[in-house]
């Protein structure tokens, strides 16, 4: 009967232990910073998520503006390794930087190091880059490489043809294309009724022009047109 009260307490022990090592992990793989919080870091030679196009053009003269997609996103990626132009010394062990700007502001940066970098694992890289610029030692697993999740910002490391690469990318501009993709698709689905012709017309139909504006009526979408009766126009077909 003396034992059992041995073996609680050494029970509550060893529980005690298991939540103070499951909390520190805890504590270790939380990152707190915010982007305008990282500091410089060679390592992402002289970019910054956040920058403005033309403070990255300033930076890089070698930058070209790209087109915008009709969500407002413009993708442009330059060739330190390959392209001459460049200062090889600036920008010494890239192969490839690409920049994706949403209205002209850059929300993800993604950096290819070759093989002359200094780190050359995973582990290595991630433990670096990590030093360098402030991160938590331990990043979470995730699709072939390691993925950390900060405050506003998420950070991946992977290894691109056997070198490291990391990618830093602002979350609430990712949430800002999201939205506008899905309210572009919500606009796509609604359709235009002709009251006169009982004939309704797709969003994108150019045949819509003919519609007097008087006479619309509009739809959530095809089903709910033709349960009112209405017919797709041969011109939208």
């Amino acid at each position: 009967m003396s034992r059992h009260p041995i073996i609680n307490r050494a029970s509550w022990l060893l529980l005690a232990a298991v939540l103070t090592a499951a909390t520190a992990s805890a504590q270790q793989l939380t990152c707190a910073l915010k982007l305008d919080q990282l500091p410089e870091s060679v390592e992402l030679r002289g970019f910054h998520v956040g920058m403005s196009f033309e403070q990255a053009k300033a930076h890089v003269p070698q930058i070209r503006l790209a087109r915008a997609d009709q969500f407002g996103v413009a993708k442009i990626s330059i060739n330190p390794y390959f392209d001459p132009s460049f200062d090889k010394t600036a920008f010494a062990d890239v192969r490839t930087i690409s920049l994706d700007f949403l209205d002209g502001r850059l929300i993800s940066l993604w950096i290819g190091f070759d093989s002359t970098f200094k780190w050359q694992t995973l582990e290595t890289f991630v433990a670096g880059i990590s030093k360098s610029l402030n991160f938590p030692a331990e990043w979470p697993a995730k699709r072939g490489g390691r993925q950390l999740n900060c405050n506003d910002f998420s950070v991946f490391a992977s290894m691109i043809a056997a070198s490291p690469s990391i990618r830093i990318s602002d979350d609430a501009a990712q949430e800002t294309i999201a939205t506008r993709r899905e309210e572009a698709a919500a606009a796509a689905e609604v359709v235009i009724g002709d009251q006169t012709t009982k004939l309704y017309y797709p969003s994108d139909c150019a045949a819509l022009i003919k519609v007097i504006e008087t006479k619309r009526i509009k739809f959530k979408d095809k089903d709910e047109a033709e349960g009112a009766g209405y017919k797709l126009a041969k011109d939208c077909q």
